[in-house]
């Protein structure tokens, strides 16, 4: 996309053109002069004169240099090498301190052609903060921005979205950012997880059933499906549907249309759909455990999220983040040894595992200051101390913490305890889903 402006008077003219955009918005010539901002740049970023000949680069990331030779991808660059509209994500400084900007670089043509100047669009991304922890998601590495990006650029478009990445990386997340950046965010955002679910709970949850269905029926229950009508369907664990349902979930995929356990009639449904697994699907089909057409169908836009280790530069950012909405109430900080500490671990259940020892280092700590001795005495925790030999009274044993279910059992319950059996605040920070905390909790008191 290009626009084109008379070549009498082409920077006024193109100047005020900004004012047309909904977004903040600036002029900037090829040798990264900014000629001109709108009011929407102003009252985000602040006023900047003209006359003083300041730079893009400068003013949006404090560099000497343009981005590309930074190290860094150049929209300006890029456009002017291929004459239309490129698009980036980058970190730019604001009144508010770093943050995700969407950046559009639009060419600007004379009559003959010639390129005389680029309007620059800045899309902020409202649900992820590069210093901001009081956003979503946070994080600046490059992984980090990278998956970023790809959310930013789908969140748009209603296309189907496959979330990719170890357990523990924030895909909930994720599509949570999808949905708010789509042109369905005032409709609902409905989430099934599929994991342990049988062919029928699984039916009935994602269908619905009329009264009398099957024994217990007692009344009509409406689905996820209708439920997520004009909004966002979130399938998590989507490689764990039962196989008999595959074909049932395809079919409302290519058709639209539904019918509720015990009912004959059809049902429309007209929803966006996510989908999220930690397991290598591909795989699955090879093996005949799920099916190629419903994978084609769902994996129409994949994202992979990168795991804690591929962005060890933003665990600083992340711990101070999750300190804060562990414990909004009381201030804890991380000693730069615990830090170091934390970095020394490889974190396999990636941040959902940074969570949990962060708690169980805010319930060890007797004071707000984390140390790295508190940190390794809750990384000793991951195996409970007491399934091995105790070294306070004479290498004595414990076998009622031999198995890790006990352990998960008392971290639950104390857990409770502790937050007066809130239960959506204690699935937030044992790092599992509401659902998940009923079915654990239940599995404890039958036990």
């Amino acid at each position: 996309m290009t626009l084109i402006v008379s070549d009498r008077k082409p920077f006024a003219e193109a100047g005020a053109i900004l004012e047309g955009f909904d977004c903040p918005a600036i002029l900037v010539a090829p040798d990264y002069t900014i000629l001109a901002t709108n009011s929407h740049y102003q009252a985000q970023f602040g006023e900047i004169d003209p006359r003083q000949g300041h730079h893009c680069f400068e003013v949006s990331h404090g560099l000497s240099v343009p981005c590309d030779q930074a190290g860094e991808d150049c929209p300006l660059a890029a456009a002017m090498a291929s004459g239309h509209k490129e698009r980036v994500l980058h970190i730019h400084r604001s009144p508010r301190g770093r943050e995700h900007i969407d950046v559009e670089m639009l060419p600007i043509l004379d009559d003959d052609g010639a390129l005389i100047c680029f309007v620059e669009l800045l899309h902020a991304v409202p649900t992820a903060g590069a210093e901001n922890i009081d956003q979503t998601m946070v994080g600046s590495s490059k992984a980090f921005t990278d998956m970023l990006a790809k959310i930013s650029r789908v969140s748009a478009t209603d296309a189907a979205v496959l979330l990719l990445g170890e357990s523990g990386t924030g895909k909930e997340l994720a599509a949570a950012a999808i949905h708010q950046g789509s042109s369905r965010n005032e409709k609902p955002l409905v989430t099934l997880e599929c994991a342990g679910l049988s062919d029928s709970l699984f039916e009935t949850e994602l269908f619905g059933h009329v009264k009398g269905a099957f024994t217990g029926a007692h009344a009509d229950k409406t689905g996820l499906v209708e439920l997520a009508n004009g909004g966002t369907l979130f399938l998590d664990e989507i490689g764990d549907v039962p196989p008999s349902m595959q074909v049932k979930l395809l079919r409302l995929l290519e058709s639209g249309t539904y019918r509720r356990v015990g009912s004959s009639q059809l049902r429309s449904a007209n929803f966006r759909l996510i989908c999220a697994t930690h397991k290598d699907i591909r795989t699955l089909v090879e093996a005949g455990e799920f099916r190629q057409d419903l994978y084609y169908r769902i994996n129409v836009f994949p994202i992979r999220l990168p795991s804690l280790a591929q962005r060890t530069e933003d665990l600083p950012l992340l711990a101070e983040a999750l300190l804060k909405r562990i414990s909004p109430h009381k201030r804890f900080h991380l000693t730069a040894p615990a830090m170091n500490a934390l970095k020394s671990h490889s974190f396999p259940g990636n941040i959902r595992e940074l969570r949990n020892l962060l708690t169980r280092a805010i319930v060890l700590s007797d004071t707000n200051l984390i140390d790295d001795a508190l940190i390794r005495e809750s990384l000793e925790v991951e195996v409970p101390v007491e399934a091995t030999p105790d070294r306070r009274e004479g290498n004595r044993s414990h076998p009622e913490w031999t198995d890790l279910k006990t352990a998960e059992a008392r971290y639950l319950e104390e857990l409770m305890v502790a937050h007066g059996n809130d239960k959506e605040a204690v699935a937030n920070i044992a790092g599992i889903s509401l659902r998940s905390l009923y079915r654990k909790l239940d599995q404890i008191r039958i036990k």
